[in-house]
């Protein structure tokens, strides 16, 4: 039994058996050229020095392709010569020569594959084939000249086109010529045009001509779907899409353009007959049926059938209705797709491409909303320029009063609910379905939130249905998993709705309460976001009691505090929680603005920085906030600077003492607990604030009682750091202390040195530089001693 290695292994023998031929045959032309060598004379021409043997040069085209351009160019040159002959030489022959030229020369060129095929000369008897068909074209053009001038030209283009798509045809499927490429794919070009000047022919107008090209398409994808893989489906896909995709235009022009229903009706059944040819093809194509069109070709098909048709059925609603309904029927008719999903059979590519189709009509529902929502949300903040101006006549009107109002747009709080209703029931995916659920709270509170503007209801009943939709949003996002998300439309509806309240003065307070105490409700589970929050809202409400009790704004910061002081005690309440930071920030930055507030007024600043001072503390008390004591500190200070300012007070030493007493008793204090701490971190900023502020001031000081004061204190320091063997007081309370007995000395310098002759300062100088140089090394020696002497203290 003989053994039939597989394709691959006998492949492989193939070509390791070739491979050792390629090598004995090199074995033996490498040895018949020795051969030859020897045998010739010894005596060869002189070569040229530094010329190699040119190496054999590569074709720069192989032979197949050399062949096909040659044949394509023999081809294009007989076809010109034909055109040349038909309309130049045509008119010197009679009918007969005609006739008999053009048939002898045409039968010549259609038989003349057949042999060439018998021979394999495949590509030659295409060209052939082609020159063939090409005359048949100019064999129909030269009839119509001769033997058929009074016909009009449309009619004659649909016979002839019939006939030359039937004779390429039928040419194309003969024993044979079968196997020729061409014929059946130039039928197929050829068919797509008596339809369409039988339409012209015709007078059938734009819906003629337009369900001439839809049909020819339709035609085509039934080739495109029934035929075996080749160049006649290709072709076939190419023309389908081409014919179609015009078809499609032309009828989404007439259906936009329609004067009424009946040709909005015409319109829409050329589109209900593109897409059920679109429907059918993706259908043919998911069932696997064939490979044409893939899984991507059918989704996309499946996807443009659904937009045609309710593009179809759509228009023809717009040219009965108004204007005003024109989105709400596109979205009921998307919605009407998602019944693909309860037929069982379905093809999942087309089922896909379905669901596509509607949730795109959805999508640009919800686009055609956007407006309106953008202008109920952001009118309202022109009222921060007119605020308590008055009334205004209607909720539309509210949020209009810098905007203008969309257009058609009476029925979209309708779109924006049917969308919210859809999310929430069709959904059904158990990872999908949380996040639809969220989509579709988002989407109903924009459907309330715009109802009041869109109805132009009063203006109090537009305050109530905002904040109904903001207290819904935050009930939302207080019992869903996803709260972050959810209270983002919670957050806009309140913004919206406390710049919507500034019209009138009790509009604005009782809106800042109602939103104080909503977001400090629903501080209970999601703190991080609503507690802080309520703190913003609590702020705005206290300046604007301020401002409508006709408070200063000095007198409104002491309403704005009470903020502060009820974050740092919600943050002391509060233990481990995520809300403790954003409550204490918008603490700190309702304090800042109470501040800002009291700085036109001296003494209510300096209450402010106080009361400021004393909530800092309060919160420096928690082991995790200790630091804040400096903070709090530092408020003390200010507090009272600006209080002696306040009251004319001048004196530095009423400005340094405050801070400099207590910050050296904090040092002494910081020194028992920890008892390697250095004394210029502990002594040393106290004595600068106190010390230095006075020297400076006692420099311009004309009387006596502040430098000897000042000498006396810097004395007391020096001995105390003496005793304690501490550097800070020591130095700084001598340095002081030397500096301030120079300014008492210097006038009687002054007056000693303008005794002197002029040479006796330089003298001194060079009397003291020669001592020195003298016993430099007994300086420095002393310098050793004083810095061993500074080093042990502290």
């Amino acid at each position: 039994m003989t053994h039939i290695p597989p394709p691959a292994e006998e492949l492989r023998l193939l070509d390791a058996e070739l491979w050792q031929l390629d090598a004995r045959r090199a074995q033996l032309l490498a040895r018949r050229a020795w051969l030859v060598a020897a045998l010739q004379p010894k005596w060869q021409a002189p070569q040229p020095t530094g010329q190699r043997p040119a190496a054999p040069v590569r074709p720069e085209a192989s032979a197949p392709s050399v062949q096909n351009v040659l044949l394509v160019l023999g081809g294009v040159l007989l076809t010109v010569a034909a055109m040349v002959f038909t309309l130049v030489s045509w008119g010197h022959l009679g009918i007969t020569g005609r006739a008999l030229v053009l048939g002898a020369v045409t039968v010549a060129a259609l038989a003349a594959p057949l042999p060439l095929l018998r021979r394999g000369l495949r590509s030659t008897a295409e060209s052939v084939a082609g020159l063939g068909l090409a005359l048949t074209v100019l064999d129909a053009v030269a009839l119509h000249g001769a033997v058929f001038p009074e016909s009009a030209g449309a009619p004659y283009t649909a016979v002839a086109s019939t006939l030359l798509a039937g004779l390429w045809t039928a040419y194309g499927l003969l024993p044979r010529v079968c196997e020729l490429r061409l014929p059946r794919p130039a039928g197929l070009v050829a068919a797509q045009l008596p339809l369409f000047f039988w339409a012209i022919a015709a007078d059938a107008g734009s819906y003629g001509l337009t369900a001439a090209l839809l049909v020819t398409a339709g035609f085509d994808t039934v080739v495109a779907l029934r035929t075996s893989p080749g160049p006649l489906r290709v072709v076939a896909v190419i023309v389908a899409y081409g014919v179609g995709a015009w078809g499609v235009l032309a009828a989404g022009w007439l259906t936009w353009s329609a004067s009424g229903p009946s040709a909005a009706a015409r319109a829409a059944a050329l589109l209900l007959l593109a897409s059920a040819i679109a429907l059918s093809a993706a259908w043919q194509g998911s069932r696997g049926a064939t490979r044409v069109p893939g899984e991507e070709q059918s989704l996309g098909l499946s996807l443009t059938a659904g937009l045609l048709a309710v593009a179809a059925l759509g228009g023809v609603a717009r040219s009965a209705l108004p204007e005003v309904w024109t989105v709400p029927v596109h979205l009921a008719l998307g919605i009407a797709l998602l019944a693909v999903l309860l037929p069982s059979g379905l093809p999942e590519t087309v089922r896909r491409g379905l669901l596509w189709a509607s949730g795109a009509v959805q999508a640009l529902s919800l686009l055609w909303t956007l407006p309106v929502v953008g202008v109920v949300v952001l009118g309202p903040l022109s009222w921060a320029s007119q605020a308590w101006t008055g009334t205004p006549p209607d909720a539309r009107a509210a949020v209009t009063s810098h905007l203008t109002w969309p257009p058609y747009s009476g029925t979209a709080p309708l779109v924006l609910a049917a969308l919210a209703g859809v999310l929430a029931l069709a959904v059904r995916d158990t990872t999908w379905r949380p996040r639809a659920r969220t989509a579709a709270l988002g989407l109903a509170w924009g459907a309330l939130l715009v109802v009041p503007a869109v109805l132009e209801l009063p203006y109090s009943v537009g305050l109530l249905l905002q904040g109904a939709a903001t207290a819904g949003a935050l009930a939302a996002a207080v019992l869903l998993s996803s709260r972050t998300v959810a209270l983002v439309p919670a957050l806009v509806a309140s913004v919206s709705l406390a710049f919507l309240s500034l019209a009138t003065r009790p509009a604005t307070l009782t809106t800042l309460c109602v939103l104080v105490v909503l977001f400090a409700a629903a501080s209970w589970r999601a703190a991080a976001v609503t507690a802080p929050t309520a703190l913003r809202y609590a702020v705005a409400l206290a300046c604007a009691t301020g401002a409508a009790a006709d408070w200063s704004a000095p007198h409104t910061a002491l309403l704005v505090l009470t903020v502060p002081a009820a974050a740092a005690l919600l943050a002391w309440r509060l233990t481990d929680s995520p809300a403790i930071l954003p409550i204490e920030l918008t603490g700190a930055a309702a304090a800042l603005l109470a501040i800002a507030l009291a700085t036109t007024e001296l003494p209510m600043l300096a209450l402010v920085l106080a009361l400021c001072a004393v909530i800092t503390a309060g919160t420096a008390i928690r082991e995790d906030r200790r630091s804040l004591g400096y903070a709090a500190a530092a408020l003390f200070l200010l507090a009272t600077w600006v209080r002696l300012a306040a009251w004319d007070v001048e004196v530095v030493e009423a400005y340094t003492l405050p801070a400099g007493v207590p910050a050296m008793l904090i040092g002494a204090l910081r020194r028992r607990q920890v008892p390697g701490t250095s004394s210029w971190t502990a002594y040393a900023p106290g004595l600068t604030a106190t010390l230095i502020p006075s020297l400076v001031a006692a420099w311009d000081d004309p009387h006596w009682t502040r430098p000897l004061l000042l000498g006396l204190a810097a004395l007391l320091v020096t001995l105390a750091g003496a005793r304690r063997h501490l550097q800070a007081p020591l130095l700084l309370g001598g340095a002081v202390l030397v500096l301030d007995a120079l300014h008492e000395l210097a006038p009687y310098l002054v007056q000693v040195t303008d005794a002197l002759p002029h040479w006796v300062p330089p003298a001194l100088a060079g009397l003291l530089l020669l001592g020195l140089g003298a016993t430099y090394e007994r300086r420095l020696r002393d310098a050793r001693k004083l810095r061993h002497f500074l080093g042990t203290l502290h």
